[in-house]
């Protein structure tokens, strides 16, 4: 069976603060900065809510990394220039009221919460052409090139396979640039997990997909929220 058929894509809860926010990295002053905006906003985060940082070389072997926590965002920092990045947040539980306020809790805790959602946000960066995809276990919503995005350049088509926890995930809906136009829609996964994104930009390029996964028995939350991103380079940086 596949996820597909489980999977809402996120309609009511798309405008809503548990889970409009997006999750990326993007370069700047010479470091590995994680976003967290919507298009072009770029908002202020708790740093703690980083649950994991993955940085690997273009052999796909493992760079250790530390997560700089600042006081309203992370920075991420490998041992040495990575090929590959992954990043992780958490975003908490979120519970809607009555009246359409969200509170970063439990519906537990939340009297009269009218649904409740946890959401979980996740990156993967490819900076070096060639880089070997280590497996990305962690990444539970995994957006994954099945060519070298570095290779295809802007105006072509990147052919990429989308899994949830593992499994291939037929109709999730593909942004083709997550960055400049978060609402328009690309593409749809086929019942392999499988799309055709255009890419769009010469410079970062970032593709999104975001779904909720029905939850049963549990005391807090009726759903969870996944979203995930695929960052690169449309061109080669030119100094």
């Amino acid at each position: 069976m596949h996820h597909g058929k489980t999977l809402l894509l996120l309609a009511a809860l798309f405008a809503s603060q548990a889970s409009a926010h997006g999750l990326w990295t993007e370069q700047r002053r010479g470091n590995i900065e994680v976003i967290y905006g919507h298009g072009a906003e770029d908002n202020a985060f708790k740093a703690q809510k980083i649950s994991g940082a993955w940085a690997y070389d273009a052999a796909g072997k493992m760079i250790p990394v530390s997560v700089q926590r600042l006081a309203d965002h992370a920075r991420l920092q490998p041992l040495k220039p990575p090929a590959i990045m992954a990043v992780a947040l958490n975003n908490g539980m979120w519970s809607q009221t009555a009246d359409k306020r969200w509170i970063n809790e439990g519906r537990s805790k939340v009297p009269g919460a009218i649904e409740a959602t946890e959401t979980f946000k996740y990156s993967l960066a490819i900076y070096q052409p060639g880089a070997k995809l280590p497996p990305l276990a962690q990444i539970r919503l995994l957006i994954l090139p099945e060519v070298d995005p570095l290779t295809v350049g802007p105006g072509k088509s990147l052919p990429v396979r989308v899994t949830l926890d593992g499994k291939p995930a037929a109709g999730v809906k593909l942004i083709g640039d997550y960055r400049s136009a978060p609402n328009t829609l690309s593409t749809e996964t086929d019942q392999d997990g499988r799309a055709q994104v255009l890419v769009r930009n010469e410079g970062l390029n970032v593709i999104a997909a975001q779904v909720e996964v029905p939850v049963r028995d549990s005391a807090d939350v009726n759903s969870r929220g996944l979203f995930s991103s695929l960052t690169f380079l449309g061109e080669p940086h030119h100094e």
